[in-house]
C-alpha cells in the first residue's frame, strides 16, 4: 500500500488525468458538436458524404466518450501499479 505522502501524489495525478480527459470530452461534445458545428460542416467525411460537424454532434462525441473510458481505465491501471495499489 502507498504511504500517506504517496497517496496524495496518487490522487493529484488521478485528478489531473481526470481533468484532462473531461476537458477533451467537453471540447469534442460541446465545442465540435455545437459551437464549431457550422464551420466543421464545410468538411465532409471521406467515403460517406456526411458533414463533419453533423457527425460530431450525432456520433463522434459518443465515440470519443467511449474511447476516453478505455483510455482512463488504462491510465488508472498504470497509475495503480506504479503506486502499488493495483487490484491484481
Amino acid at each position: 500500500m502507498a504511504e500517506a505522502g504517496g497517496l496524495g501524489e496518487y490522487w493529484r495525478r488521478n485528478l489531473r488525468c481526470l481533468a484532462v480527459l473531461l476537458g477533451i470530452w467537453f471540447l469534442v461534445s460541446y465545442g465540435f458538436g455545437i459551437v464549431l458545428a457550422g464551420p466543421l460542416d464545410a468538411l465532409r467525411i471521406p467515403g460517406t458524404g456526411f458533414k463533419l460537424g453533423f457527425w460530431f454532434a450525432q456520433q463522434g462525441s459518443i465515440y470519443v466518450f467511449v474511447a476516453l473510458i478505455f483510455v482512463y481505465a488504462r491510465l488508472m491501471n498504470r497509475l495503480d501499479q506504479e503506486f502499488g495499489v493495483s487490484e491484481e
